[in-house]
């Protein structure tokens, strides 16, 4: 009877959310990628491997350097990848540093990435304040779309993703660059420890990057794990889904793409034993078997499931718990 309870409760806060989602997208219809324009884009990506395409600015000289600024507890730059809403072309993060006598500021720094359509930071604060006590420093960047990111006349995160798929594929592509610049920016200061800890859409952006830059740990809270699914398969994306079939794109043209977006696809640099994925028991959006099968793939991360769907708080508590015994146990260099 409770397991019923719980997958009934967990299923209809999932469906609401959902509706949201599905809401957003319908409002954006208008956006839908045309099968002629995404055929042009996906000849373009032929040409990339994983690493010209998440390529950073120190190691492609076309792309603008950053031009780091700091003011107070923001830090902010010039995004690599700008695009036509002014809002999203400057990159922000907000600095939690610890107050641990002689650590800060080249204390061990964990990222923190949000999940899509965030709607605050209060529970990201409350987190950070919670790992600044044990001597990091944390770093809350703003993802494409988001937060102080957000284009005049939309929502929050909401063309992030939409059934427009080239500016998804842009907006992921640039997500995971200003990440990796991030963990740049960390090492620079004289952060020996860097860490990613991301939820759902942040954690899809982790877990590409991890392709490229090595942590000292990662956990990721129910990650997009099959592109695929979360596309055409998922309830979350049924509207999306129906305009871009409408427009005579179907699931297999995502193949094509696969080996830039699917996280399966690449090998984390980080040591599969410094990696957690939490699953959720009643998750649809990203299935339990996705999520196995993903840690699988990595040569056996940890996998960790919780009583709940993809939305809840069961899967950050299991999450700080699994950061903080990384943090207490040093991965050897």
């Amino acid at each position: 009877m409770r397991s019923l309870i719980n997958r009934t409760a967990h299923a209809g806060m999932d469906a609401i959310m959902c509706a949201m989602m599905n809401t957003a997208q319908w409002r954006l219809r208008h956006h839908a990628v045309t099968r002629d324009r995404l055929e042009e884009y996906l000849l373009e990506c032929q040409v990339h491997d994983y690493r010209s395409y998440y390529a950073t600015p120190e190691e492609d000289r076309t792309l603008p350097s950053p031009d780091w600024r700091r003011d107070g507890h923001r830090l902010s730059w010039n995004s690599p990848l700008p695009g036509i809403h002014p809002e999203n072309n400057t990159v922000s993060a907000h600095l939690f540093e610890t107050t641990t006598p002689n650590v800060s500021p080249g204390a061990p720094t964990i990222i923190l990435l949000h999940a899509l359509m965030s709607a605050s930071d209060y529970g990201y604060r409350r987190i950070a304040a919670r790992f600044n006590k044990q001597g990091w420093n944390v770093l809350f960047p703003h993802l494409p779309y988001h937060y102080s990111r957000i284009p005049r006349g939309y929502a929050n995160g909401a063309l992030s993703i939409t059934s427009d798929l080239i500016r998804n594929a842009e907006a992921l592509r640039q997500s995971v660059i200003e990440l990796r610049q991030l963990i740049a920016w960390c090492r620079q200061r004289g952060s020996k420890r860097i860490a990613l800890l991301a939820t759902s859409y942040g954690a899809w952006v982790a877990s590409i990057a991890l392709a490229l830059e090595k942590t000292d740990f990662s956990v990721l809270l129910q990650p997009v794990a099959d592109v695929k699914h979360a596309t055409f398969g998922s309830p979350a994306s049924r509207m999306m889904a129906s305009y871009l079939k409408r427009n005579g794109v179907h699931p297999e043209a995502l193949d094509r793409h696969a080996h830039l977006s699917s996280p399966d696809r690449l090998t984390p640099l980080t040591p599969p034993a410094r990696i957690t994925i939490i699953g959720g028991k009643y998750d649809r959006l990203s299935p339990s078997e996705s999520l196995k099968s993903l840690c699988a793939s990595w040569g056996g991360a940890r996998y960790l499931e919780v009583d709940q769907g993809h939305f809840g708080y069961d899967a950050m508590n299991c999450a700080l718990q699994e950061a903080e015994q990384y943090m207490q146990n040093r991965q050897c260099d």
